[in-house]
């Protein structure tokens, strides 16, 4: 039996293409569902692998719909194997119901783990890179230079307490307690 998986991000997002093209590859049985593929519950997930059975044939439109992690999607066409079943890529032409199909899945989920590596690498160079030209990222402080040195006087000198100025400066205990 083919068995379809679909899923999409976000509530927005739509699911009828996948599906289509999971109909259109023969699977008798689709489960779809709208969740992060960071997520490691996901129960449309969970029952296509419990249904499995030796001889069936799992069946994505793109691998990343399984899992966004390389180790993860591993796990789970590790699972699937086990099993005795297959799994079917549709977009980048994987099967590893052959010895080839395997070779090429484990190649692909190679180099996509490799891109996202780089991505956080490119990513880190960057905010490095801005740091040392002055720019610094992130909120911007609750309180200015200014406004702690006068916490700070209001505290020591005329003796208020935190949540006093907590509630005149307009921001958290904790920012008062840092100041």
């Amino acid at each position: 039996m083919i068995l379809g998986y679909a899923r999409v991000s976000t509530g927005g997002q739509n699911l009828e293409a996948q599906v289509e093209a999971l109909k259109a590859a023969g699977a008798e049985r689709i489960y779809s569902e709208k969740i992060s593929g960071s997520q490691l519950d996901r129960p449309e997930l969970d029952r296509l692998l419990d249904q499995l059975r030796p001889g069936d044939v799992v069946v994505v439109a793109k691998y990343d719909r399984l899992s966004r992690s390389l180790q993860d999607l591993l796990i789970i066409v590790e699972t699937i194997r086990n099993r005795g079943a297959g799994f079917r890529s549709l977009a980048e032409d994987i099967d590893t119901t052959t010895p080839a199909g395997r070779l090429v899945f484990h190649v692909m989920s190679s180099i996509a783990q490799f891109e996202l590596e780089r991505i956080a690498e490119r990513t880190k160079e960057g905010l490095a890179a801005a740091r040392k030209r002055g720019r610094v990222g992130g909120r911007p402080p609750a309180l200015s230079n200014e406004r702690r040195a006068e916490v700070q006087r209001m505290r020591d000198q005329e003796g208020r307490s935190i949540s006093e100025l907590a509630r005149l400066f307009q921001v958290s205990p904790n920012t008062i307690r840092r100041a």
